[in-house]
């Protein structure tokens, strides 16, 4: 099988260092960092990122008009530029111009050489900082420097550095803080990655204010960010310094130091680049904003560096929260979405009734609550709410129970129609042969459709549809039957989602209606099924998994391919990753192929979706998120996928 390398699919391995420095010793300052570096070289990191005037030490103060200080730091810079295997390197130092004026510098080294300086443009002078005293600002500088020591290379803040085809954009400390911030102009220009040189010093609260800077400002350019601050062998005079270390991705905190750790730390992750130009592309108001005037590009000969592994993890269920905190806040915001769009939904059809087929499952049983929930925003009796039960052919006592005790528990209507006869009739009058085929199947569920719809119009109220997003995506619905409503409020929600709303509901939610708790949890431990085969026993013989695959997997795929564009090969390798001990390498790319089989050849479903709320990041609405044409060919995707085993 080929050696996987995940450079390959855009990622990238970067590092921020906070190096032991000694004050005005900027050959030791070197020693010090060419030995951490090369130890990041052997990690496989492609970029590292040193604090502001780590060559010198920011605190050096008068230090920087010195003659010795500067040459040391010019000598030290060149034993550094001559190292061919380091990776791209951003380091710090004072710099002076022929004319004399001095620039707080981030001199870029790659493949033996050095490669550019980028000037800091925003030179602090309040509170504690008097930066203004010794640099001016880099923003109108554009020099070029021909030496013999250092080779040829430009001083301008308007250039990028390109490494394993990533463009790198630099800023310096203060630079971050600005209104209008380099990084930004770098960005349009076309980084996406920026690198931050920084010597902040640590006050109360000013680490979770830097945090926030940094994610944000990841977010707003859809761009990784590393952060790598000055540390605590820094003058501590009148200031002490943290050695702060932060990488983000697109407003994710990917990794974060503690800060007041013993010098000559770093911080290693790997950013997804594919994933932040899919997210540009996709953005139409980073894609439409103004670009600068073109930045230069500085090519870095260094090789490739390829990665067998991540450092990075995926969830497995990447729709779901890992953390109980916020996994209990964004269950809260879903249902009050929800809630909230069905409430006005039925304002507009002035209607004061609700209908819903309740089946006993978990995803009617979502659909239920939330409808509950907006009759109270309404302020409608609990029976202003239909539920429908409609057992069939296929109905188990367990579901049929499930649908009986939901209603009861919350004092909603409740009608039980059976539909066996009309089923019945219905195959007859088809000449139907009896075999549990699409046809005895379908009907089941467009005379159900029909009976929610004929109930509706009795009762002068509107349809709820109880279909999810996994169903929508794999086209498990019946075309005109579940598949429609006239208000679908789980239309964006994952399978792998429902099933934590529905046991937070029972957790934090029940406790005014003692029975809905318990039965909740019972409709919590009830297979997944569409239950249109007769059961065995009075057991559920048709179980949707065994059908269509897990759906933990199935949604692992859609993830990463609307909400990041992944290619089937890039979602192969990482969900062997996340699923190495449940599923294995075979199962994995046979549950993928049938995903996009299904996924490609299934959107006439959604063509024709009736409206529901968006939720979250990922939804297949035709009308706002996902557009496709009906006629797309899964091919390439599957020949793709094909490839994934025989490689």
């Amino acid at each position: 099988m080929q050696m996987k390398d995940f450079s390959a699919h855009g990622f990238l391995r970067v590092a921020a260092v906070t190096p032991q420095v000694s004050i005005g010793d900027p050959h030791s300052n070197a020693e010090n960092m060419l030995s951490q570096i090369k130890l990041l070289a052997e990690q496989q990191v492609a970029v590292a990122v040193l604090p502001e005037l780590s060559l010198s030490g920011y605190s050096a103060e008068d230090l920087f008009f010195t003659d010795k200080l500067l040459a040391d730091c010019r000598l030290a810079l060149a034993t550094l530029a001559q190292q061919q295997t380091l990776p791209l390197c951003a380091v710090g130092l004072p710099w002076r111009l022929p004319d004399g004026r001095l620039l707080n510098c981030a001199a870029l080294l790659g493949g033996g050489k050095l490669l550019g300086m980028v000037p800091k443009s925003v030179q602090p002078n309040y509170g504690e900082f008097y930066d203004q005293r010794w640099f001016v600002s880099g923003t109108n500088i554009n020099e070029t420097a021909v030496t013999e020591d250092l080779g040829s290379f430009n001083i301008r803040c308007d250039q990028l550095f390109e490494v394993n085809g990533h463009l790198a954009g630099v800023e310096i400390c203060e630079d971050l803080w600005a209104p209008i911030n380099p990084g930004t102009t770098a960005a349009l220009a076309g980084a996406n990655v920026l690198l931050n040189l920084s010597a902040s010093n640590e006050l109360i609260s000013k680490a979770d204010y830097r945090r926030d800077l940094v994610c944000m400002t990841s977010a707003k350019n859809l761009c990784g960010y590393v952060y790598a601050g000055a540390g605590i062998s820094e003058s501590s005079k009148d200031v002490v310094f943290g050695g702060h270390q932060i990488i983000a991705e697109a407003g994710v905190l990917i990794a974060e130091n503690q800060r007041f750790a013993a010098p000559g730390s770093h911080l290693v992750a790997d950013l997804d680049t594919q994933w932040l130009q899919h997210d540009r592309s996709q953005n139409t108001t980073f894609a439409q904003a103004p670009r600068p005037t073109p930045y230069r590009i500085v090519k870095n000969v260094n090789d490739p560096t390829p990665l067998g592994d991540l450092l990075r993890d995926h969830a497995r269920q990447p729709f779901v929260p890992t953390d109980e905190h916020e996994l209990d806040a964004r269950a809260a915001e879903i249902l009050q979405i929800q809630a909230t769009g069905l409430a006005r939904r039925m304002q507009a059809a002035h209607s004061q009734a609700m209908v819903i087929g309740l089946s006993g499952g978990l995803d009617s049983t979502l659909a239920f609550l939330v409808a509950f929930d907006a009759l109270q925003k309404l302020d409608l009796a609990p029976h202003q709410l239909h539920a429908i039960t409609m057992p069939g052919p296929g109905t188990s006592s367990g579901t049929h129970s499930n649908a009986h005790a939901l209603a009861t528990a919350v004092q909603a209507h409740l009608e039980e129609i059976p539909i066996d006869t009309a089923v019945e009739q219905h195959l007859a009058d088809l000449k139907h042969g009896g075999d549990f085929d699409v046809v005895f199947e379908n009907a089941q569920a467009r005379e159900r459709t029909q009976i929610l719809f004929n109930y509706a119009n009795k009762v002068g109220g509107i349809v709820v549809g109880t279909g999810d997003l996994s169903e929508l995506a794999l086209g498990w619905c019946t075309f005109n039957a579940d598949h429609m409503a006239n208000y679908n409020v789980n239309a964006s929600v994952p399978k792998t989602l429902i099933a934590y709303l529905v046991r937070w509901y029972a957790q934090h939610r029940a406790g005014t209606h003692p029975q809905l708790g318990d039965v909740l949890r019972r409709v919590l431990d009830t297979p997944i099924s569409p239950e249109l085969i007769p059961p065995q026993n009075d057991e559920i013989s048709q179980l949707t998994e065994s059908l269509v695959g897990p759906y933990e997997l199935h949604d692992y795929f859609l993830y990463h391919f609307l909400r990041h564009g992944s290619r089937p090969n890039k979602i192969y390798q990482l969900a062997c990753r996340s699923f190495e001990s449940v599923y294995s390498a075979s199962e994995i790319a046979h549950w993928l192929g049938q995903f996009f089989q299904r996924f490609i050849s299934q959107q006439f479903k959604r063509t024709t979706l009736p409206p529901g709320p968006k939720v979250g990041s990922v939804s297949l609405s035709p009308r706002g998120d996902w557009r496709m044409p009906d006629e797309a060919t899964a091919k390439a995707l599957l020949d793709e996928i094909a490839q994934l085993q025989t490689n």
